[in-house]
């Protein structure tokens, strides 16, 4: 079963896409922070999840759509 739920993870986003990116890009920054690294961690794509959930990471559309 996947934690958090997908209902309360996109509450917080528009789509399942921008759910999907969010994630992505706020894993690869914590890798480049070294998250990896720590025992006992969760995984990054993991903690981006739960932050998402949180309402602890926000995003802003730079587009309004595709032609």
């Amino acid at each position: 079963m996947m934690q958090p739920p997908l209902e309360q993870l996109t509450a917080n986003l528009d789509s399942k896409y921008t759910l999907v990116v969010a994630a992505a890009k706020r894993a690869r920054r914590l890798l480049d922070e070294g998250a990896e690294d720590e025992p006992g961690r969760p995984k990054p794509v993991t903690q981006a999840l739960r932050e998402i959930a949180l309402g602890q990471l926000t995003y802003e559309r730079l587009k309004t759509g595709v032609k």
